[in-house]
């Protein structure tokens, strides 16, 4: 949802500098982010720690359809995030198969992270309005005279619910843990491997 080709990020590790240790953001390796590595950061930061596997299952839930993450793409990414400083890897043994390379945030990404989506939450969530308001414009446009009023109402009945969900899962989004039977860690969001043994939780959550 960050506009633009890059995100200039060179002003905030400035500023935020001087708020905490600069050597610490002196780790950080580029002053600037694509929209997709932003996005990959913030997917990353709300599930604690991801394998590339999961990622990229979290990418195409989040996009739900409108672009598909692959391999390709999402794996040199990850490396290159992880060669500048913002993420850190470590290799978990799976019982199933062979080793995983899972990632979480370096103490400098997540601090950036934080600063950067607080400084301009509240811009970002104007511009979705926006957006919203300009899509469904055009969405009602697209049909004959006679059905529009008709869409009106079916447009906002959806996005009704659309906001009764947000507000519905942000607290679960903050507060939501599951548990690896096999090695009792806490897991942040709904993966497929635990990030810290490598045990697969699919039959946990068949279970449930």
């Amino acid at each position: 949802m960050w506009l633009g080709k890059f995100l200039n990020i060179e002003d905030d590790i400035e500023e935020l500098s001087s708020l905490i240790k600069e050597e610490l953001l002196n780790s950080l390796q580029k002053s600037k982010l694509t929209p997709l590595e932003f996005t990959i950061i913030e997917t990353i930061f709300n599930s604690q720690k991801l394998s590339g596997y999961d990622l990229i299952k979290n990418l195409n839930r989040n996009f739900a359809g409108t672009w598909e993450a692959q391999s390709g793409t999402v794996y040199p990414i990850l490396r290159k995030l992880e060669k500048d400083g913002f993420l850190k890897a470590e290799k978990v043994k799976s019982p199933i198969g062979p080793i995983r390379k899972v990632y979480s945030l370096t103490e400098a990404g997540e601090e950036l992270l934080k600063y950067k989506v607080n400084k301009n939450y509240y811009e970002q969530l104007k511009f979705i309005e926006n957006f919203l308001v300009e899509l469904s414009s055009i969405f009602i446009h697209s049909f004959p005279d006679q059905e529009k009023s008709q869409k009106i109402k079916e447009i906002q009945d959806a996005l009704n619910e659309t906001f009764k969900n947000v507000m519905k899962n942000i607290p679960p989004t903050l507060d939501f843990k599951i548990k690896c039977n096999k090695c009792g860690s806490e897991i942040g969001r709904e993966v497929s491997y635990c990030p810290s043994c490598g045990a697969s939780l699919f039959q946990e959550s068949y279970n449930e």
